[in-house]
């Protein structure tokens, strides 16, 4: 298998997963600065121009993080961070889904059409209009997620999972690109010091 890595939150992601997981992949790093993944030869790997993605043993290639991240926990035996029962997944799915839509995708839009608006321009359709309501949009689902994690260590109560990792990786890259958590969200605040002290953390930076 063979790791394309870039720069950003989304194959940090994936990083933290392997690292909580103990796997190891090799790299190949790809300059998104350049725009090299959106020239060839990586389009021929991953025609959405996305990072990061997995090359698979025969050649095809998986190019979503939470599609990567389920495989190889797959692959290397299951563990809680995906679920070891139907029902665990259904609940590492559904926050996961809570979390991707409600706060990442936001944020992430609201970057790139505001303070990241130079370097996406000309890479794919941006709303600059839409950057406020869309940084709005992922506070106002970061403080409806801090209710529910009102006693609980991680999203899904008791265990960690990706759910937890993915929404680390946005608001640690969110506090870089103005768009810091809000100190009255105390229990996300608790959770995320939480997080940073895992070695992962460090290690997937």
């Amino acid at each position: 298998m063979k790791f394309y890595n870039s720069v950003g939150p989304n194959p940090r992601v994936v990083k933290m997963f392997m690292a909580e997981r103990g796997i190891s992949v090799p790299f190949e790093e790809v300059d998104i600065m350049g725009a090299a993944n959106r020239q060839e030869p990586y389009l021929s790997k991953n025609p959405a121009g996305q990072l990061p993605c997995l090359e698979l043993d025969d050649g095809s290639v998986l190019s979503e993080i939470t599609a990567i991240c389920e495989y190889l926990d797959e692959k290397e035996g299951q563990s809680s961070l995906i679920g070891k029962t139907p029902e665990e997944r259904a609940e590492m799915r559904m926050w996961t889904r809570r979390v991707d839509l409600g706060i990442c995708e936001p944020l992430g839009s609201g970057f790139r059409f505001s303070e990241g608006l130079p370097m996406f321009k000309e890479r794919m359709r941006c709303v600059p209009e839409a950057a406020d309501g869309l940084k709005a949009i992922a506070q106002d689902k970061i403080a409806w997620l801090d209710k529910q994690m009102e006693g609980n260590d991680y999203i899904a109560g008791p265990r960690l999972t990706l759910a937890d990792i993915l929404l680390f990786c946005f608001l640690d890259f969110g506090a870089q690109v103005g768009q810091p958590l809000k100190p009255e969200n105390k229990n996300i605040a608790a959770w995320y010091e939480r997080m940073k002290a895992r070695p992962s953390a460090e290690a997937s930076a």
